[in-house]
Formats: C-alpha cells, structure tokens, sequence
C-alpha cells in the first residue's frame, strides 16, 4: 500500500516510517525543502519537496496514494515565523482532507491528542477542530488521541528525555507543582504515558482495519502516574537519586506569560495549563482492538535515558 504521511519527518513521523516499511507498505512524504536529511530510509521513501500550506503540492503528495496519515503537530507556536497551531493542526489539515477527497484516497488517519477540546486551549482546539472538520468529509476516517509519548528520542523531543535534561538532572529540586495558595496535593495530577512504538504499530495496523472506520481511539499507556511517580521513575532509568519539593505553579505561569514567545523558555502558559490538567484515558479497549499490550512506563522501557550521562 502506497500512503502518504504528512509530518514524517518529526519525533513520531520517524517511527511511523519504521513502521510502514516493516509492514510492506511504501510511504510517500510531503517534506519541506532542506529537510529531506531528516527523513529515515529516505532511500525507500518517495519524497515530495513542498509545503502543506500549498493545495497543489499536497495533491502531487496524494498522487497514486492508497491511505493518508496527517501526523504534523507542534508543541509550542512562534507567530511572527508563522509557526501556529492554526496553520499547522487545523489549516494544514483541512487541507489535506479536502484533497484527500478531490484525488480519491479515501483512507484517511488523523493523529489527534488526548483531551481535545473546543474550549480548550489553542494546541487543544484547533486538533479538536481539524477532527470536526475530518467528520463532515466523506473520507473512511480514523482518528486517534495519544496521551504523552516516550521512547527513544533519536535525536528529537522527547517526554522523559526533556523532564530528564530539564528537571531531574538539574541540581535543584524537582518541582512538584501544585494549583492555588497551599500545596495541597503537589504533584498529584496524572498521567498515562504511551509508547510511541506501540503509537505507530497501531496507525499501521488500522490502514487494513475497515472495522476501524469512524471511530476514535483513545491512546493511554497501561497505567496513571502522578507527576511526582513520573519524576521518580524517570530518575531511577537515569540511576539518579532525586529530591523533590512543593512548587506554586502560579509563579511559573507568571514568568511564562513574560517569556514563553522565546525559544529559550522551556514551557508555555498553555503547557501548563494542559499539564496541570492532567493526560489520562482508559486505552484498554482501544488496545484490544489492535491484539497490542502497550508497554508499561517503567525503567525498562526507560532505559535509554542511562545514555544521557
């Protein structure tokens, strides 16, 4: 099967190509000029130069292709480049849609986020939107919503490689954050990290799953962890013995409302807000539909941080 990825050349996109060669299939992927170095087994992979904010490319990216996988996302925007969620979550997608449709290639899987919503915030709502927008098509959808992922980074962003670099490593202690006056229930809120293998096994599982049509799955790992458990378990992998303190995250939030524009902050007041909510879901279902057991976050499955030093 020939299926066009968009955003293929990223942390997941890497994997997804993993995965599509080790199943027979033949990705073809949109990636902008000058990129084309990121992009694994390139050799194996059709590669069209362009931009997913340009209809005619992404149609030539369509073009003799059996499925689709729109798996760009950002983390954090930077408007003066042009870098935002509208454009890249929900414009870019809708895009791609419409062509998908235009060109006839009905199969279409969306990589959406656990715990969208339209009143959410602007990471939330636009992947909320563009899976709006992918229900009023007629396109044989299948959406899917991954809590946080971990795995090897291989060079990109990751989950517990950036908690590692950013907090458990730092001399300091760990911050375990808490909403209002009084820390009560510091570093309480949950999570459930999924494998970002498990992650692409089932996006190609699913392009030869009917079955799987219209439906949205929700992507949690197979256990809830306090953020204060993920700190813990992230400083066991790395051998590090971490302290941990109780931390306001209304002062956090203020010095992010004075420079999250800048690169060189490393979070957002929207990421906060989004982290204090916590991220998880039951997978269990989800999974079983896909005959997977997701791996557990853990110090095995962590064990690529005892590389970091």
């Amino acid at each position: 099967m020939k299926v066009t990825v968009f955003g293929g050349t990223g942390y997941v996109g890497g994997y997804l190509i993993d995965e599509l060669l080790d199943k027979g299939h033949h990705p073809i992927l949109l990636v902008r000029p000058g990129s084309r170095h990121k992009v694994r087994h390139r050799e194996r992979c059709t590669l069209i130069d362009g931009d997913i904010a340009s209809p005619d490319t992404i149609r030539t990216a369509l073009s003799g292709a059996d499925a689709v996988i729109y798996n760009i996302g950002i983390l954090r925007e930077f408007a003066s480049s042009g870098v935002t969620y509208e454009a890249l979550h929900f414009e870019g997608a809708r895009r791609a849609m419409d062509a998908a449709e235009e060109v006839g290639v009905h199969r279409f899987l969306l990589m959406s986020a656990n715990g969208v919503k339209a009143n959410g915030t602007g990471y939330q709502r636009t992947k909320y939107m563009a899976e709006q927008h992918l229900k009023t098509t007629g396109l044989d959808w299948t959406v899917f919503r991954p809590s946080v992922l971990f795995g090897e980074p291989r060079g990109r962003m990751e989950f517990a490689t950036q908690l590692y670099r950013d907090i458990v490593r730092s001399p300091l202690p760990a911050p375990l954050f808490y909403e209002g006056l009084l820390p009560v229930n510091a570093g309480e809120f949950r999570m459930s990290p999924v494998y970002v293998k498990d992650v692409a096994a089932v996006f190609v599982q699913a392009l030869d799953m009917p079955e799987t049509t219209g439906h949205i799955f929700a992507l949690c790992g197979p256990v809830s962890l306090s953020w204060k458990e993920i700190l813990q378990t992230i400083a066991d992998a790395a051998g590090i013995t971490k302290r941990a303190f109780p931390a306001p995250v209304l002062l956090l939030k203020g010095l992010a409302a004075a420079l999250d524009q800048f690169a060189f902050f490393p979070i957002t007041r929207d990421q906060l807000t989004m982290l204090m909510e916590g991220n998880t879901c039951d997978g269990h279902n989800a999974f079983q539909t896909f005959d997977l057991e997701p791996a557990p976050f853990d110090t095995t499955s962590l064990s690529y941080l005892q590389h970091e030093g």
